[in-house]
């Protein structure tokens, strides 16, 4: 219905972004000094330089104050208040609401219009795309009930300050033979037209930061929810819900992810209980329990990186292998792979999704212990194919994405092999992940990997930025290859003691290499 109000109003717009990604943006920047440091295009973008420079200058804590200083506003009191900037908020009545009710979002807002003649509406639309409203869910053509040979255009009232047009819209009008005249148009707003994130924040409390970003894994979206969040989970799960076509169940992480078996207790918030899901990634179909197994689609560029790095013939060893993602697409591209997963779960559904994907009889895999897979099936593998001939074409890469945890591994390679190297261009290339506090990560991961070693890989070693886990926290990845003198033990010469210091004629069993 058209409405002529005497009142005018007067809206604001802006946008912010969420203000972790100043803490992101901000943490990820600092690696860029380190030495031996690759990073994905993404974090070398202008707004992290800027944030680097920002930090160094001292003025991060001010600019983080005024962003969560801004991201806080009052919601309208009533639906005629057309001076508050935030037109499209839901009724301030739903403050609160734990148990979605969504009657209780209907609301009517104040918004400008234009009368047009129904031959002229779509020259109108094109002519002033800029200027026509663009909310989803809302018709940017209504019927005019005053004549029927006219249409009302709904215009964006934060593109039309005080209901007053510019000179640009007057002048596309004129040549329209279209009268400049705005009306005010009575627009009926109901929960399916507001957003996911102005659902929640009308919903929790004044201040409390929001949460409606998610990780999607087939049909369930998982949520990582703050302490405050919790007496509106149920809710914040419906909205993700009601606002995502193709989730139908919502999750929540209720416990940290053990380290053994790489899995988290969870809690279903909202939607079906089934977590048994199907999910695609460069490519590859992957089918999984997301209750017994570990999977995160964040990974899925770092998983294909690796993969690049394969050559036809090549063998992988995954001693971490989860459901497959590193092995399956090396199979795929006719590398010979070794794959093992301590958990019964992953073991499980890495072989279905070997056979779902074709490559079961291109993959060899265990459920073992990562340190019993290196020492035996492992060990075993490049006894046998270091020594077929020095010029070994073949090139042998050992993935450990088991970022906890990883590191503590690379011991086992000390004297993992007798004799001398055929060459040392045949030396298997390690690429192992680890979480990383330290100011510099790149420098932290390289000397723990060097403890671990015993070795120095200095000059011989690249480090790569994964991503960003939480603020000051990293993920990363150290490539290298295992040293000969790290990798080999030197036989003892006949008829000579060893020093004992070396202890190099006593032959290493399996438990003295576990200790």
């Amino acid at each position: 219905m058209l409405s002529f109000l005497s009142q005018r109003c007067c809206c604001n717009d802006f946008q912010l972004g969420p203000a972790w990604i100043l803490w992101r943006f901000g943490y990820s920047a600092r690696l860029l000094k380190t030495n031996h440091y690759r990073t994905a295009a993404s974090n070398t973008s202008s707004p992290a330089v800027w944030m680097l420079l920002a930090q160094r200058s001292g003025r991060i804590p001010a600019l983080f104050a005024a962003v969560q200083k801004r991201r806080i506003f009052t919601m309208p009191e009533t639906a005629q208040d057309n001076t508050n900037p935030e037109l499209y908020s839901p009724h301030p009545e739903v403050r609160g609401m734990t148990l979605l009710n969504r009657e209780a979002f209907k609301r009517t807002v104040v918004v400008p219009a234009l009368k047009v003649k129904k031959e002229i509406v779509h020259t109108l639309l094109k002519s002033l795309k800029h200027t026509v409203l663009q909310r989803p869910g809302l018709k940017r053509v209504v019927e005019d009930p005053e004549d029927e040979d006219s249409k009302l255009v709904i215009l964006d009232p934060h593109k039309i300050p005080e209901f007053s047009l510019g000179e640009s819209e007057k002048e596309v009008l004129k040549q329209l033979h279209v009268s400049p005249e705005v009306s005010k148009y009575n627009l009926e707003l109901t929960y399916e037209n507001f957003k996911s994130e102005e659902i929640l924040r009308a919903v929790l409390p004044e201040g409390q930061d929001v949460t409606s970003g998610f990780s999607r894994v087939g049909h369930i979206a998982h949520v990582n929810l703050r302490d405050h969040q919790l007496p509106y989970r149920h809710l914040i799960g419906q909205v993700i819900v009601d606002k995502n076509p193709g989730i139908t169940c919502v999750v929540n992480k209720t416990s940290i992810i053990d380290s053994t078996y790489r899995n988290f207790q969870m809690e279903v918030l909202a939607g079906e209980n089934n977590l048994v899901t199907k999910v695609k990634e460069n490519n590859f179909t992957y089918e999984l329990d997301f209750a017994k197994v570990y999977w995160n689609p964040r990974l899925s560029t770092e998983h294909g990186r690796i993969v690049e790095l394969l050559k036809p013939g090549d063998v992988l060893f995954d001693v971490f292998a989860g459901i497959g993602p590193f092995a399956i697409p090396a199979a795929r591209k006719k590398c010979v792979v070794f794959a093992n997963d301590l958990n019964p779960e992953s073991y499980h559904w890495l072989l279905h999704n070997c056979k779902l994907n074709k490559v079961d009889n291109k993959i060899k895999a265990f459920n073992m212990d990562g340190r019993d897979f290196l020492l035996g099936p492992v060990r075993e593998e490049l006894r046998k194919e270091l020594t077929l001939a020095k010029e070994q074409k073949t090139a042998f890469h050992i993935v450990m994405n088991l970022p906890a945890l990883a590191i503590e591994f690379l011991d086992v390679f000390r004297h993992l092999l007798v004799g001398e190297p055929c060459s040392t261009a045949v030396l298997p290339t390690v690429h192992c992940y680890g979480f990383s506090k330290h100011e510099n990560p790149a420098k932290d991961i390289q000397e723990r990997a060097e403890a671990a070693l015993g070795a120095s890989l200095e000059g011989r070693c690249s480090t790569y930025l994964v991503r960003n886990v939480a603020p000051n926290k990293e993920m990363l990845c150290i490539t290298f290859q295992i040293p000969a003198d790290v990798l080999y033990k030197r036989p003892c010469p006949a008829g000579e003691p060893a020093p004992k210091r070396l202890r190099t004629c006593k032959a290493f069993t399996e438990e003295d290499l576990q200790s």
